[in-house]
């Protein structure tokens, strides 16, 4: 196991490292490169423009600078955005609880739904309850993100009018700007973009768990444990969940990288003030240190999370450590 552990980390560590040259290659490629959010200020003369060129070692070829970013990287200098003139790392420190707290939300609710509609729908093959919920899935797995969570906002924010004459629901931000803390208006801020996602991750996690239990419940144990006498409710979720639950932590373990990332589309249109969103201004203001910073975090996530997700199944299996 320990030489199967240490062959595995090696390889993440050099996967991270073509990754982070990789990166750095294409945004030092990109037309205009760091130097187009100085280029575009009026009061900027050509010696200005040098002179930040040299300070920020732009004149150096790309394989010294990446040299020196990634040796900043490993001590900790993640740089300064370019826009805010702020420490990278504070910049996405301020965004992570809002990504924390809407993607943990996310993926309570996807699980709360996702689960019990997978058994059910495997239970009552065939039926109508699983035609219903099928269709569903397929549908949440098929819409555009963007015009589901639009849709979201035109019945909800505009169409839809409470009592007091405001929108249902709040279609932006996270929460009433000019009125005081209140838990319940966080709460109606929430509500349309975790609907969105809940629909669209739900779809995937149904359709995992649906395919993994019907391949369960057909096999010997299953029918050797209802000979037994015990109640069905405990040969489904005793004996039956417990195996086919497998694909899905699986499946829920390579997307924890997310709650870190957010939602790109979800958090553009409500205008939710977390990493995703935070990138996407970035990338439109050519903001390129918090862009790097961004996906190298995200890509180190991934990395690990896979690295996890290897690691948990090679003590359930041993045949693992031998592929």
């Amino acid at each position: 196991m320990t030489t199967y552990l240490i062959r595995r980390i090696l390889q993440a560590s050099l996967t991270l490292l073509v990754i982070s040259f990789i990166l750095f290659g294409l945004i030092s490629a990109t037309p205009g490169g760091f130097m187009t959010v100085y280029a575009e200020k009026s009061d900027m003369s050509p010696e200005d423009l040098a002179r930040i060129r040299a300070k920020l070692g732009l004149d150096d070829p790309v394989p010294v600078r990446y040299a020196k970013w990634l040796s900043n990287l490993l001590q900790g200098d993640w740089g300064k955005s370019l826009t805010s003139k702020r420490p990278v790392l504070e910049e996405i420190g301020s965004r992570l609880p809002n990504t924390l707290l809407l993607m943990s939300l996310m993926l309570i609710c996807t699980l709360l739904v996702a689960i019990p509609l997978g058994i059910f729908s495997a239970i009552k093959q065939y039926s109508w309850f699983d035609h219903f919920f099928t269709t569903l899935a397929f549908a949440g797995q098929s819409l555009p993100v963007f015009w589901f969570g639009l849709l979201l906002i035109i019945i909800f924010a505009v169409l839809l009018k409470g009592p007091d004459g405001r929108p249902l629901l709040p279609g932006a931000g996270m929460y009433t700007l000019g009125e005081p803390f209140s838990l319940w208006d966080r709460i109606r801020h929430l509500i349309l973009p975790v609907t969105m996602l809940t629909f669209v991750s739900s779809a995937e996690y149904m359709r995992y768990l649906r395919s993994a239990m019907l391949d369960v419940i057909h096999e010997d144990y299953i029918r050797t444990a209802r000979a037994k006498g015990l109640r069905e409710w405990k040969v489904i979720f005793k004996h039956a969940l417990r195996n086919a639950i497998i694909p899905l932590v699986t499946l829920v373990g390579l997307d924890l990288p997310s709650l870190f990332g957010g939602a790109l589309f979800t958090e553009t249109i409500f205008a939710w003030p977390g990493i995703g969103r935070l990138y996407f201004t970035a990338a439109l203001k050519n903001d390129y240190p918090l862009v790097m910073a961004t996906l190298m975090i995200y890509s180190t996530l991934i990395v690990l999370s896979t690295l996890l997700v290897d690691v948990i199944y090679a003590t359930l299996d041993p045949r693992i450590r031998l592929s």
